[in-house]
């Protein structure tokens, strides 16, 4: 492995409403820790993540600090923005210059192994502008318009993402404000560069699922050994 190491950004400002709760998302438990915790050890625990920043909910700063304490690598909380893309335009605009690579996290993916940070780092640091994890689709899809089939799509060619995802921190910055200059929005940081830059999918982990709504909660309590109280 080489010696490139990458800031984590993790993004835990959302509220997180399909969940239900009358707390952000990130801050609910799952085996007794809050999700935001359980995500931000898992990125401490590469050798690829040299630091760690959080965008929190605005109010909760306090509490997302609370879900850093005891990890070996420096740890930063900002507020968050009003959008996904807000928040972490917020979070590169923190970076000091000195650091090139960035992994892009969500905190509801608390599941997500250390190697997998590990891993797209390491494929940034081989060159590519991106990198990001693929779990491949195995269900048939198909396309629908107007409550009509009306083809079936070559399952081959598809990918479902993931986060962590790992960019050049140059070219992600310019993506992002090209986007806001625009008025685009986009569901990942992918989606800002893949149709202009070399952004390369790796294997994904099939564990590394996202908390959305309370079924996927209580499935990660459970993972995690919760009594589902």
């Amino acid at each position: 492995m080489s010696e490139s190491r990458a800031v984590a950004i993790v993004l835990a400002a959302g509220a997180g409403r399909r969940v239900g709760a009358g707390i952000p998302k990130a801050l609910l438990p799952i085996g007794g820790r809050p999700i935001l915790s359980v995500a931000a050890a898992a990125a401490a625990a590469s050798p690829a993540i040299s630091a760690i920043v959080v965008t929190a909910p605005p109010g909760y700063e306090s509490q997302a600090r609370a879900c850093l304490e005891g990890l070996d690598v420096p740890t930063t909380v900002l507020t968050g923005g009003a959008s996904r893309q807000a928040s972490v335009r917020a979070a590169l605009t923190a970076l000091g210059e000195d650091v090139t690579i960035v992994a892009i996290h969500d905190a509801a993916r608390p599941f997500a192994p250390p190697d997998l940070f590990t891993t797209v780092v390491e494929a940034v640091t081989d060159g590519v502008v991106g990198a990001i994890p693929l779990v491949p689709v195995a269900d048939t899809v198909k396309r629908v318009l107007g409550g009509r089939v009306v083809a079936t799509v070559d399952r081959e060619e598809l990918g479902l993402a993931q986060t962590p995802q790992a960019f050049r921190v140059d070219a992600l910055r310019a993506a992002h404000e090209r986007a806001e200059a625009a008025g685009l929005r986009a569901t990942d940081d992918a989606a800002l560069l893949e149709t202009e830059a070399e952004v390369i999918g790796v294997a994904g982990d099939p564990m590394n699922v996202k908390i959305t709504t309370m079924l996927d909660l209580a499935r990660a309590d459970a993972l995690m050994g919760g009594s589902g109280a």
